[in-house]
């Protein structure tokens, strides 16, 4: 799995950009970046999320995803699950694919 990158700020951690419009994983290396219909780079989403046009889980609920997102800060980052929860719950929402 995949997740935001996180910077410390005042308060609440802010993920750094530019970041998957669907996890918010940090789009830092060219082979993060998923690929539109035509094979072309997509600019909003992740390998993990979209592939060749479309969702790799088109039907995953955004409560779904911040489990996800969740578990991957918890299990690989090593991060408080309230923690990960309130940055989850905070930033998932506000991606495109869950403003749609």
């Amino acid at each position: 799995m995949h997740c935001a990158a996180l910077k410390e700020g005042e308060g609440m951690q802010q993920p750094q950009g530019p970041f998957c419009q669907s996890c918010a994983m940090p789009l830092q290396k060219e082979e993060d970046f998923g690929t539109n219909a035509d094979g072309s780079k997509s600019e909003e989403y992740c390998r993990y999320c979209y592939q060749a046009g479309k969702f790799t889980e088109p039907d995953i609920s955004m409560k779904e995803m911040v489990d996800k997102v969740v578990s991957f800060l918890v299990s690989l980052e090593k991060m408080p699950e309230a923690q990960a929860r309130e940055i989850g719950t905070t930033f998932i929402p506000q991606l495109k694919r869950w403003r749609e």
